[in-house]
């Protein structure tokens, strides 16, 4: 029989998925969540503006998407005051960071992460051959200046770091960041994950220059502007390296839709202010709920929320299941100490009230599996 002749690289991986949606977990089930918490989508929905427009473009979906993002472009080049070559637009950060990697990661390359860090990262190192190296949390937050340390221990090409951070939702002050870059080490690229700033405090902002070589920053429409389905986000950085990405990118990767509806987000402040506020009082919700029953609900900065469990990985993991199984969908850390902690999205009161409805029993369950 006639088989397809794989990369050695590609035949040693594992088909795995850093993630099970949703509807796996619905099909398997055969019923649907009543409570979808577990994405860290903007369950308030996007801007009715970016609504609208996806509705008149819908015609128009015969036509290819302008493989230029132009208009997008020149929008946020005008948002960010800075030039329209330091922008790439990409199918989500995802896509941005896959594209990334290729540019940079071959066989035997290293690039360091935190150890529990957003994994879609490592997936894309692995796919490339490179090396991963993981640093441990530190208070719940990312070290970023253990990371820089691994960098120059191990000579990796890129640092990747979330700020403010998933799982955790925790954040460091931009200053911090910025004073941080002295450290870097020559040779090594800082990927500055953005995917929540427009959640966090405005301390969280770097003034970093966008021509500055040493950071590409990235940042997305699926979080707080809500259009997590059409997949788009972008990335600013140096000319040079955004140049590069041309190099190989999907040129026709980010749709028609997507585009037009992300220029509507942008253009429609009172909505993000509106969702910002949104965000807040979930947050409050969710955190007086964690109290409530006992537990200790991490600060955030983000559009979710960490509870801490109060025990270990597999108590958390028993209070995971037993939302599920009430139609709760959350989910939890991969990667101890973090995983004793379940990760609640903020949302709309009616959803986070079944969430609150649905806490007190799947604690009793998993006190009854797990007793002290």
């Amino acid at each position: 029989m006639t088989v397809p002749r794989y990369t050695p690289l590609a035949a040693s991986l594992s088909a795995t998925s850093p993630f099970v949606g949703p509807e796996t977990q619905e099909r398997a089930t055969g019923k649907l969540f009543q409570a979808r918490l577990g994405a860290n989508e903007n369950g308030f929905g996007p801007s009715p503006k970016a609504l609208d427009v996806i509705q008149q473009a819908a015609t128009e979906v015969w036509k290819y998407a302008d493989p230029e993002c132009h208009d997008l472009r020149h929008a946020l080049a005008q948002n960010h005051k800075c030039d329209l070559h330091n922008i790439s637009v990409g199918e989500g950060i995802d896509g941005l960071l896959g594209t990334l990697v290729r540019l940079l990661i071959g066989p035997g390359d290293v690039a360091v992460t935190s150890l529990g860090a957003y994994p879609t990262f490592n997936y894309h190192v692995a796919g490339c051959g490179g090396s991963l190296e993981t640093v441990a949390y530190k208070d719940d937050c990312e070290d970023l200046l253990a990371l820089i340390e691994r960098a120059k221990s191990t000579g990796a090409k890129l640092i990747y770091f979330a700020n403010p951070d998933n799982p955790m939702g925790s954040y460091l002050k931009g200053e911090h960041i910025v004073a941080a870059l002295d450290h870097l080490p020559t040779g090594t690229l800082l990927i500055l994950d953005e995917a929540y700033i427009e959640c966090a405090p405005t301390d969280a902002l770097c003034d970093i220059a966008f021509e500055d070589p040493r950071v590409i920053r990235m940042r997305t429409f699926s979080k707080a502007h809500g259009l997590a389905g059409l997949r788009i986000g972008y990335a600013l950085g140096h000319p040079d390296l955004i140049a590069a990405f041309n190099k190989i990118r999907n040129h026709f990767g980010v749709n028609l839709l997507a585009q037009k509806a992300a220029l509507a987000a942008l253009q429609d402040p009172d909505w993000l202010a509106h969702i910002q506020r949104e965000l807040k009082d979930a947050r409050q919700f969710i955190y007086e709920v964690a109290q409530s029953n006992g537990l200790t609900a991490l600060p955030s900065a983000t559009n979710f929320v960490a509870i801490d469990c109060g025990r270990d990985e597999a108590f958390a993991k028993e209070v995971l299941e037993a939302l599920i199984a009430q139609g709760v969908f959350v989910r939890m850390p991969f990667a101890a100490p973090q995983n004793r902690c379940i990760r609640v999205s903020c949302a709309p009161r009616v959803v986070l009230e079944k969430f609150a409805s649905a806490l007190p029993s799947a604690l009793a369950q998993a006190r009854r599996a797990h007793p002290v």
